[in-house]
């Protein structure tokens, strides 16, 4: 008895092991190490001398963060809640077809998903490109000239929020299908029995057991765009006039640029908080607003 209880331990060690091994060192040490860096004044690579809280003071006292922050807040609102609707509307349609024309639709709509940032940027770039863009075309019939959208600090985020739900919502979308496809068809044959509307079974059937799926996607569409980067440096490189200026590009650089490992390091942090105390919170709000459903 004794035996096998040791040989289940070293069996559950063995297995534990390996994961805490890579999680220590890929994220463990990483975090303690930012840490340490964000209250130094060290360079990129080497080594600084201790100079407590001065970073954070620095940082809060940035215009530029502020800036940073509030693009942020402005590209969640226009991403967030939009790409959720849209993918759910995708997602409600392309669950009504069915063979061969429901797999062309999935796949038109989750290629731009596989497709690297580059591509996307370029492509989109190509699009709304000032003198040769085939949308320019739209943007003359509504403002009355050519716009040059990622020189304009009016259009700049509207723009890469358009170019990032297109990229990203196919995975929305197949979260979605997932969902519905979960829902027992039973129920729907119950409530039409009943005599109920499409829309009564969207609303009483459908939006109730879908909700924790849309949660998630909240929350992981949250996450994301918390952390937008690739998008504004290739297309706007943050400009123009810091219109579109995020967190991370500052992170960029602070680091990269600037040699400032300690402030980057600080900075980091500090969006890595961010990120952990919103989702964290908004998926707590969805959770108590999904149990009232």
């Amino acid at each position: 008895m004794i035996r096998n209880k040791t040989r289940h331990r070293l069996v559950a060690y063995s297995l534990v092991l390996p994961f805490v091994a890579i999680f220590t060192l890929v994220f463990a040490y990483p975090v303690i190490e930012v840490i340490r860096l964000s209250f130094t004044n060290a360079p990129l690579i080497g080594a600084g001398d201790w100079v407590g809280w001065d970073n954070y003071i620095r940082l809060f006292s940035d215009r530029l963060f502020y800036i940073s922050v509030k693009n942020n807040g402005y590209f969640v609102l226009l991403t967030v809640v939009p790409t959720t609707v849209i993918a759910l509307l995708i997602a409600l349609a392309v669950n009504r077809l069915s063979g061969r024309v429901q797999a062309l639709a999935l796949v038109l709509f989750f290629t731009p998903y596989v497709l690297p940032v580059s591509v996307v940027t370029q492509i989109w770039a190509w699009m709304l490109d000032f003198q040769f863009g085939i949308l320019q075309p739209l943007f003359t019939a509504i403002t009355g000239k050519p716009v040059p959208v990622f020189r304009n600090p009016h259009w700049v985020m509207p723009a890469v929020a358009v170019v990032t739900i297109w990229w990203t919502n196919g995975f929305n979308v197949l979260l979605f299908l997932a969902g519905l496809r979960n829902i027992p068809g039973e129920l729907y044959e119950a409530a039409a029995l009943d005599g109920a509307t499409r829309g009564q079974l969207f609303r009483r059937v459908t939006w109730p057991l879908l909700w924790p799926v849309t949660a998630l996607v909240l929350t992981l569409q949250l996450i994301l765009q918390l952390k937008l980067f690739d998008q504004v440096y290739l297309l706007s490189e943050g400009g123009p006039f810091n219109s579109s200026y995020v967190l991370l590009l500052m992170v960029y650089r602070e680091a990269f640029q600037l040699n400032h490992g300690g402030y980057a390091a600080a900075i980091s942090l500090v969006v890595f908080l961010l990120i952990v105390v919103v989702s964290v919170l908004q998926y707590q709000l969805l959770r108590i607003g999904g149990g009232r459903k």
